[in-house]
């Protein structure tokens, strides 16, 4: 398929879905309303813990308060860029597995890796998130009196890119079990996206060495939020460090594509165990 084909079919596709998405708030207030402020009302939970440590100690540690605030807004950012991208569990993925539903997807005339890309669109229900995080980061911007040039744009731009791919190649690689365990690890990414979704907005200056490893690595929490604010704060560090969370975006996707794939090909020879020959749930 030429590449101009695959990009009006994306295009023609998310305008499909985001038309979908909006026709189900447009049902009535009694649904739109009560959804989005849920959404906002957990993505302000998320964060709640440490705003009020840096509002109570005018910082933490060696963050600023309106330092702390940027690194706040560009968790949510994260957060609300895969809840409207990837939502109708496209980034919690192990319950379209677990439940069969993964069939829904390899039926339809398009490649897998477009449906994962599209099918979860949603700009209207998914975006109770994106504008407070929005409004967070431009107000620390202001606060702090960065000089915001067109090569800092882009690279605030790249590290959203590249700290989605780390939170979608983590909950991707752990959806891989429910190829094997279906029944067991259906809910097993409502557990991951709790997790580093609720430890990212946490500054991690001051933790042990190894400790600071681990959560760099094996559960890369720093790399959704904490390192890449870092990076574009202009805090400490190597003349590589920007570098870091792009090579481990790329090193994140290609090891949760291996271990995903691996799982297709299990889930080709096994099919689903959660429906009957007669088309029942078990």
């Amino acid at each position: 398929m030429a590449a101009d084909s695959v990009w009006r079919r994306l295009f023609r596709l998310w305008a499909l879905y985001g038309s979908m998405d909006l026709l189900w708030l447009a049902r009535g207030p009694r649904i739109a309303v009560p959804f989005i402020l849920s959404d906002f009302v957990t993505g302000i939970a998320t964060i709640t813990a440490t705003f009020l440590l840096a509002e109570r100690f005018n910082g933490i540690g060696p963050w600023a308060k309106p330092q702390v605030l940027f690194l706040l807004g560009y968790s949510l950012l994260v957060r609300g860029l895969i809840d409207v991208l990837f939502n109708f569990n496209m980034a919690q993925v192990s319950r379209r597995i677990g439940r069969g539903q993964l069939d829904h997807l390899l039926i339809q005339p398009q490649p897998l890796w477009m449906a994962f890309l599209t099918e979860g669109f949603a700009p209207f229900s998914g975006a109770g998130m994106l504008l407070p995080g929005l409004g967070l980061t431009v107000y620390s911007v202001a606060e702090l009196q960065l000089s915001v040039s067109g090569t800092w744009v882009a690279l605030f731009a790249l590290y959203l890119v590249g700290s989605i791919a780390i939170v979608l190649s983590f909950e991707y690689a752990w959806a891989s079990v429910a190829f094997w365990a279906p029944r067991a690890a259906e809910e097993i990414n409502s557990d991951t996206w709790r997790l580093i979704t609720q430890l990212a907005p946490f500054p991690l200056e001051g933790i042990a060495g190894w400790a600071l490893a681990g959560l760099l690595t094996i559960l890369p929490v720093g790399l959704v939020a904490w390192y890449p604010a870092r990076v574009l704060l202009r805090m400490a560090g190597p003349p590589w460090a920007p570098l870091v969370l792009p090579v481990a975006a790329l090193i994140a996707s290609a090891f949760a594509t291996w271990i995903f794939t691996r799982g297709l090909n299990q889930y080709g020879r096994t099919g689903s165990s959660r429906y009957l020959s007669l088309g029942h749930r078990r």
